[in-house]
């Protein structure tokens, strides 16, 4: 049995919202499909270069009384970065906040508009504790 990965999928909200929070990570839009019989697009997002490992945003035109709080997300999904610090700094310019921010040089969580947990891990290995992460608490749930 051989085993492709394909996509992560989840369904979103607010669909300008969140493609410029992906933006935000460097993930570039490589395709779109829009079903005018089915009242939704599907959005396909992937870092440079890695456009076989894409997130597919789900948007229903019509809205989903159900987003963000239905449970039917899951986990989470993650990134690696090469300086943890400098794109939880980059995300927290951006209005984005930090859940669990890189205490450990090495992992940390934000949400997507649409609450989607993201984990961000340091490439490599984890960078020296510094502030003003090492001292920041909690902020929500991740």
């Amino acid at each position: 049995m051989s085993l492709t990965y394909l996509h992560t999928m989840i369904r979103v909200k607010d669909l300008e919202k969140t493609i410029a929070f992906f933006e935000l990570l460097g993930l570039k839009e490589t395709r779109r499909m829009d079903s005018e019989k089915g009242r939704f697009s599907l959005i396909f997002l992937a870092p440079p270069g890695q456009e076989d490992c894409p997130v597919e945003l789900t948007y229903n035109w019509d809205g989903d009384d159900g987003l963000p709080s239905d449970g039917r997300h899951f986990g989470h999904l993650a990134y690696g970065v090469d300086d943890i610090y400098a794109t939880c700094a980059h995300l927290q310019a951006n209005g984005v906040t930090i859940n669990r921010p890189p205490r450990d040089g090495h992992m940390a969580f934000v949400r997507s508009p649409d609450n989607i947990s993201i984990e961000l891990l340091q490439n490599g290995e984890k960078l020296a504790p510094a502030e003003p992460w090492a001292s920041m608490e909690n902020s929500g749930h991740w």
